[in-house]
């Protein structure tokens, strides 16, 4: 008699988010939430603020999240994540979590798509897709970051699946295509044409008709910064990359960057929780 394998839950949700402008405000044009996926609107400052929240506590593999963004023509928005996102374990006979977020960003707006940190869970298995699609005229910051391992915690990670990558298109051209990869072993990590040795990793990027402008700024931002860092600028297009020893020196990092990208404007207060 054959033995059949229990069926385990996992997490299914969506999220559709449009905002657009109403008497020179950015407004909430249209909200869809099913399952997991959440978001709450905090008081704006300058920007339509949007936090988005997994209420599942987590990803594991055979879950399945989907995140739509819509700015519309002339509006300005920042969406930022509640907390850090963690890649928990999963079983062999698991297939990846799945993690898709569009951004859509129409002409002359301005957007920022702020998540913190990922944090990479031992045997976590996972394929996470950014697709941002921007006007010729419009500017998007944003970022995307990596903790392998709770460091602070004494967990060192030795194994996990891992596909994250990152897609820009301009006026339907396609200008940034970033992908890492990590399958098996993680003392790949160690290898100078890697990490390197470092536990954590962030990339950074700002495409704007001013962001070469802004490349010798960042640089010396980061002159005492406590991670490694690199940046480069061309096609109005800027993108820097992190490596750092543990969280902490990330996101202190990453911090850095930001408040010169965003000339002094504060971080999303979920940041500070």
């Amino acid at each position: 008699m054959l033995q059949t394998l229990p069926r385990h839950q996992r997490a299914q949700g969506e999220l559709r988010v449009t905002v657009g402008l109403r008497d020179g405000r950015t407004v909430l044009r249209d909200l869809r939430q099913q399952g997991c996926m959440k978001a709450r609107f905090p008081h704006p400052i300058d920007a339509h603020e949007t936090v988005t929240l997994n209420t599942s506590g987590g990803v594991t593999g055979g879950d399945h999240l989907e995140t739509h963004l819509h700015v519309e023509p002339g509006a300005s928005a920042l969406f930022a994540s509640q907390a850090a996102e963690r890649f928990y374990r999963a079983l062999p006979a698991n297939t990846p979590a799945h993690i898709r977020t569009t951004l859509t960003i129409g002409a002359g707006a301005t957007a920022e798509w702020l998540p913190q940190e990922t944090i990479l869970f031992e045997a976590c298995a996972a394929t996470r897709t950014l697709e941002i699609d921007i006007a010729q005229d419009a500017s998007v910051l944003g970022l995307e970051a990596l903790v392998f391992g709770r460091t602070a915690m004494g967990e060192t990670l030795h194994a996990a699946r891992l596909n994250d990558t990152i897609r820009i298109r301009r006026a339907g051209r396609l200008i940034l295509h970033d992908a890492i990869r990590l399958d098996g072993p993680a003392d790949v990590l160690n290898a100078t044409s890697s990490a390197n040795a470092n536990r954590a990793t962030a990339t950074i990027f700002h495409v704007a008709p001013d962001a070469e402008s802004r490349l010798d700024a960042l640089r010396a931002a980061w002159e005492h910064a406590p991670a490694e860092t690199g940046a480069s600028a061309w096609n109005n297009m800027l993108i820097a990359r992190i490596l750092a020893q543990d969280a902490a020196a990330l996101r202190a990092t990453i911090t850095m960057g930001l408040n010169q990208l965003r000339d002094g404007r504060p971080l999303p207060r979920v940041w500070m929780c």
